[in-house]
């Protein structure tokens, strides 16, 4: 999926000093603009038919009406417009329930930065995105255990070069190809074939099956 010239995003928080903050900070970006901003959990539905946003950040908590109620209705009427969670709980029972009712992606408010706008651009794209620090519980009930192969495939990371562990590190935590491009001062089209050969090394075809295999051995505590 393209990413819209301009991405229009709805607000939906009840905190307004927080919305101030998340408007400037995606305003601010020549790729996205605020189309409106809804502090009701009962008043996002409609603001939402009217503005027809590509994306609505979501806050799981909101007064009268809450996020999770909201998901599905979203989805029903607007079936095109893609949701991020936007939220302070920081727990797995909402993280499931969320994905459950039609969110593409899941993102704490105290990563409520330049992660926020990855998270943003990933969700657009059509991918799903969720915090990193709780993909281990997304990928845990999508994937289930399988240690037949965990040994091979760690005496495979240790035949990648440095470059290909440290790019396929950064898929693992979520990072685009253009952002580990800048990250490493390479050109996307090299961090692509770094990605593609380290994947094929480690006989994965999925990056859910990569961050599983990075989370169990332990390979992003460093990053």
């Amino acid at each position: 999926m393209n990413l819209p010239q301009k991405a229009r995003i709805l607000l939906a928080d009840d905190h307004a000093v927080l919305r101030a903050g998340l408007k400037l900070l995606i305003s601010n970006q020549p790729d996205m603009e605020v189309v409106g901003e809804a502090e009701d959990g009962t008043a996002v539905l409609p603001l939402a038919q009217s503005t027809n946003p590509h994306l609505i950040l979501l806050d799981l908590s909101m007064p009268r009406l809450g996020g999770l109620d909201i998901l599905p209705l979203i989805r029903q009427t607007l079936p095109q417009t893609r949701v991020l969670i936007l939220t302070m709980h920081d727990d797995e029972s909402y993280l499931r329930r969320a994905l459950k009712a039609g969110a593409a992606g899941y993102v704490l408010k105290k990563a409520a930065d330049v992660e926020l706008l990855s998270a943003i651009r990933a969700v657009l794209r059509g991918d799903v995105y969720v915090h990193p620090t709780m993909t281990k519980a997304l990928i845990e009930d999508m994937m289930p255990a399988d240690d037949q192969h965990a040994d091979t495939i760690e005496a495979r990371w240790k035949q990648l070069s440095e470059r290909e562990q440290e790019v396929l590190r950064m898929v693992a935590l979520g990072y685009t190809g253009r952002e580990i491009a800048e990250k490493l001062a390479l050109s996307v089209k090299t961090v692509d074939t770094y990605r593609s050969r380290g994947m094929e090394k480690l006989g994965l075809r999925s990056r859910a099956a990569l961050v599983r295999f990075a989370l169990k051995q332990g390979l992003l505590e460093d990053i």
